[in-house]
């Protein structure tokens, strides 16, 4: 494609992005200095249409740009520089948050506030983290709250029912039992441990390993750390021409209710390198609701080994620089 072409692609596409409206070539010509004529872009035009980066809704109408089009009007975009008060705003914000919950929820909320489009975070757990600290808590009906809290963060309970009663005292033999000898393993390899000395014949003859063994057969560390995932700003979808009827805006609703399909989105991120932005125009793949819609994310990795990702969902026609560079500064305030 010559420079000419290529500019003027990309002024389509921003008209486009602009009015919604197919785009003419006399709004093309009276927008450019350089007297190109109505005429000359119309041939451009009908070059770009056969090379797929435009097509003509009607016999009539000016050109719409295809995914095509916004792919390589994306390409050619820079980073602008979000104003430096804010970004140290949000630092001040995200210093106040404690827990890796709170962050994503800020986070979440932040991006749909800054950009009017679906603000999406989540955390992604390692699959085999580090054991930081367990605790046990006795419940009625012979019932135990085991608390597990690994090294990145994450936090997993789970109740489980005993066929005889554990007094306070000995879940707390058990607990710092656990805590002094495994803190910093890999979960993997503390039950790969625990299983061991259970299984040898001296844990017969050891009141806390006897007991441990109890809570060992109903999963003590059995547990899957899930990913903390959150969505705001759905309800801004409601107001943006997708082309959709109700049925398939309804569609669109359910599909983003569903945990599993707000990772698949995000998960196309974490292939990237930590802290590069990442565009995905028309997510049909993903969902035949989605072919309208565009994503705009960053995976971060943390050195506790937690993965992140964060990202806007918005329409094709969005504001690519001011949502990239608002991801780009959202991301490095959240892990800065």
């Amino acid at each position: 494609m010559t420079p000419r072409s290529l500019e003027v692609l990309h002024e389509i596409v921003e008209s486009y992005i602009a009015t919604g409206e197919p785009v003419a070539s006399r709004s093309i010509a009276r927008r450019r200095r350089d007297g190109l004529s109505a005429a000359s872009i119309r041939n451009v035009m009908a070059d770009l249409d056969e090379e797929g980066y435009l097509m003509q809704p009607h016999t009539s109408a000016g050109r719409v740009p295809t995914e095509k089009a916004f792919r390589s009007y994306v390409q050619s975009l820079g980073m602008r520089k979000m104003v430096a008060a804010e970004i140290e705003r949000l630092r001040g914000q995200f210093g106040l948050l404690e827990t890796m919950e709170q962050r994503i929820e800020y986070t979440s909320r932040t991006l749909t506030e800054l950009t009017h489009g679906v603000g999406l975070a989540a955390s992604i757990p390692r699959a085999n983290p580090a054991l930081d600290q367990v605790e046990l808590i006795a419940l009625p009906e012979r019932r135990v709250l085991v608390v597990v809290v690994t090294k990145d963060h994450q936090v997993s309970n789970r109740v489980v029912t005993l066929e005889e009663s554990l007094t306070s005292d000995e879940l707390a033999s058990i607990r710092n039992y656990i805590n002094r000898n495994f803190a910093g393993w890999s979960l993997e390899n503390v039950r790969r441990e625990l299983a061991g000395r259970l299984a040898r014949a001296e844990a017969t003859y050891d009141a806390v390993l006897q007991k441990l063994t109890v809570l060992y057969s109903k999963g003590l560390l059995d547990i899957g750390m899930a990913p903390e995932v959150r969505m705001d700003g759905a309800s801004n979808l409601v107001v943006l021409d997708l082309h959709l009827t109700k049925e398939k805006m309804r569609e669109l609703f359910r599909a983003l209710e569903e945990k599993k399909r707000v990772l698949e989105l995000l998960d196309r991120f974490l292939e990237n390198p930590a802290g590069e932005v990442g565009v995905h125009v028309g997510l049909e793949g993903i969902h035949p609701s989605m072919r309208e819609l565009s994503l705009i994310g960053l995976p971060v990795r943390l050195e506790d080994g937690l993965s992140a990702v964060i990202a806007v969902l918005g329409p094709m026609r969005m504001n690519y620089a001011r949502v990239i560079s608002t991801v780009q500064h959202v991301g490095q305030a959240f892990f800065g």
